[in-house]
């Protein structure tokens, strides 16, 4: 029935994310060319929401659950498990006030509304995965920006989207390289679940009345204990919040 539905229904949000992408883009424009950094993240808060929403019209949901006290002021990355597109608005939103920016594929900086603008302007890292000595660049000026200005990052350590909700083993360098560069950032285990069910069928249908869930986790205070360490418990988290097996040491890259 939920497939059914999504037949019907898909056609409307694209309609309404990709007009909302191309309202948002001019808008981006002109607050970042005449407000600068502050104005332009503001619209960019409000674009998120708006796409998160523009899900709803297909009887999806997203549920944000955050008990913890996270504080402001201090560079925080933030390590998620990755299941569709759709987990990157609702954590741009709801993180919004920890100024979370994230590291991206490079071909995402070109040819899309909206979205190619704020990561070229938003302080993302775009990293060209073929080069690897260009994207340790990226993280490595990523994490200097963080400890400037105290921002987040959100880095999604398995690499690529699990179709299937079964998460795959998490790699270290990238949050190696930011705490490097930014030691004093807490790590912040971020759960999504259920993003995957809303695309079981590919994006055309749309799985319809589908509850995502995103959660905050317990914060792990990094110390000096090694980033294979640190991933490898924040992984654990993760995977034991979607009710799955821990990863054993050698699985962690």
């Amino acid at each position: 029935m939920k497939k059914f539905f999504g037949y019907i229904l898909t056609p409307i949000v694209a309609v309404v994310f990709f007009l909302t992408l191309c309202v948002f883009h001019p808008l981006q424009w002109l607050a970042y060319k005449l407000g600068g950094y502050s104005a332009h993240k503001k619209v960019v808060d409000v674009l998120n929401l708006c796409l998160m929403r523009s899900l709803y019209l297909s009887g999806n949901t997203t549920k944000f659950t955050n008990n913890q006290h996270l504080p402001e002021g201090r560079p925080i990355i933030f390590i998620s498990n990755h299941q569709s597109m759709f987990d990157i608005p609702p954590l741009i939103w709801y993180l919004r006030k920890y100024h979370a920016k994230f590291i991206s594929k490079i071909e995402l900086t070109r040819g899309i509304p909206s979205i190619s603008f704020n990561l070229k302007y938003g302080g993302a890292a775009n990293i060209d995965r073929k080069d690897q000595r260009q994207s340790i660049m990226e993280i490595v000026k990523l994490g200097q920006r963080m400890k400037e200005n105290k921002w987040s990052a959100v880095i999604f350590p398995e690499g690529t989207r699990s179709k299937n909700g079964k998460v795959k083993p998490f790699r270290a360098a990238g949050i190696a390289t930011l705490l490097k560069k930014c030691p004093d950032a807490l790590l912040v285990p971020i759960v999504i679940k259920n993003s995957w069910a809303v695309i079981k069928y590919g994006y055309y249908p749309v799985n319809a009345f589908t509850q995502m869930q995103v959660e905050v986790l317990t914060p792990i205070e990094p110390g000096k204990t090694p980033a294979e360490e640190l991933v490898l418990t924040a992984e654990n988290n993760i995977r034991a919040a979607l009710g799955q097996a821990p990863a054993k040491p050698y699985e962690t890259k």
